[in-house]
């Protein structure tokens, strides 16, 4: 199955705003809705042109909400994600899934405390994270690396427990 994740802005609260428009709404309805980063909405679909098409639906959304759209597929690779813009190249047979590691973007990814948001009651409220903990990663600021003899520099912004690899365009990753 391929995963859809919309990393919303900061400013805003993602889930509300799209569970919160008519159109948005309707659109992911057939989903069963995840939420594996901080602010963040993820959806399995069938394919990669399911994920392009659904991407493509939420488009007036995603320009006003969403910092990033995410797409991982299984054929291409297994751990790293690909950008909306990658996703639409394959959808359309514009690269083939070889083709698509050697310009990539690296998040690091920050577990918050517990209990950051200084409410006291260490993240109770909030349902648990897929490993069960109940603080969700944030994604954090992006090193752009271009893989080289098959592998990707070390993320080296900051001291994080993990990272997250999305694959780009050679457009996205070029000023």
């Amino acid at each position: 199955m391929t995963r859809v994740c919309l990393v919303g802005d900061p400013e805003v609260n993602l889930r509300y705003e799209l569970l919160s428009r008519e159109t948005s709404r309707e659109a992911l309805a057939t989903y069963d809705l995840e939420r594996p980063f901080e602010n963040s909405l993820a959806v399995r679909t069938v394919s990669v042109g399911a994920a392009v098409s659904l991407l493509n639906d939420l488009d007036w959304y995603l320009t006003r909400f969403v910092d990033e759209a995410l797409v991982r597929e299984p054929s291409v690779s297994g751990t790293e994600w690909l950008s909306r813009s990658l996703a639409d190249e394959l959808r359309n047979g514009a690269l083939e899934a070889g083709d698509t590691g050697e310009f990539c973007k690296i998040y690091g990814l920050e577990r918050p405390d517990p209990d950051e948001d200084g409410d006291g009651n260490d993240g109770e409220d909030e349902p648990a994270a897929t490993d069960g903990s109940r603080a969700r990663p944030r994604l954090v600021e992006p090193l752009y690396v271009r893989r080289t003899d098959g592998e990707l520099p070390e993320y080296d912004l900051r001291d994080v427990p993990d990272t997250l690899v999305v694959r780009l365009t050679e457009a996205e990753f070029s000023p």
